[in-house]
């Protein structure tokens, strides 16, 4: 069955539907995503590292959790992005029951598509289970690591255009 996402305006109201094949075939539909940064106690953040099989960005390190909304999450629900920061984070590092903090919305155009990114951040103290199939390696990262590598090709363009100000957002809470 054909995957199917829902496509928005600038201001997040659903507009319209269209295929994941679609959406990332230079079409530039916007279309919502979630991204969760996990950090632990310690203030280190974890990543992810893109599965070699993913069609966009496959093996670059990127946010803890990252995903498409699918279209029948918006259907008939007013609030759709919360359900599906849960969804997402339970499939690809199996964590449930945490407390997601609004760092940001802003649009991304990359060279084959176009998205609303939903950012949160959320301190998690459980235990990470990655997804083999979505994810070929996860650890945390210390802050500093991270900033050190920003610029050096290693984490996706996504990742990059947001983690300042996850890290300024969570620094000042």
């Amino acid at each position: 069955m054909e995957e199917l996402f829902p496509l928005v305006n600038e201001q997040g109201e659903l507009i319209g539907k269209a295929s994941r094949k679609l959406c990332h075939s230079g079409s530039f539909l916007l279309h919502p995503v979630v991204h969760l940064h996990v950090f632990n106690a310690a203030g280190q953040l974890f990543l992810q590292k893109r599965s070699i099989s993913k069609d966009i960005q496959p093996g670059m390190w990127d946010t803890s959790v990252g995903g498409h909304v699918d279209f029948e999450e918006t259907i008939g629900v007013s609030d759709w992005v919360l359900p599906a920061l849960q969804r997402e984070a339970r499939e690809e590092l199996g964590i449930i029951g945490f407390l997601p903090v609004f760092v940001m919305r802003y649009a991304f155009r990359s060279l084959f598509e176009y998205e609303l990114v939903h950012t949160y951040y959320t301190v998690y103290h459980g235990p990470i289970v990655v997804d083999p199939v979505e994810i070929s390696e996860g650890r945390f990262w210390d802050q500093s690591e991270i900033l050190a590598n920003i610029g050096k090709g290693i984490f996706t363009p996504n990742f990059e255009g947001e983690v300042l100000k996850v890290l300024e957002t969570y620094s000042s809470k």
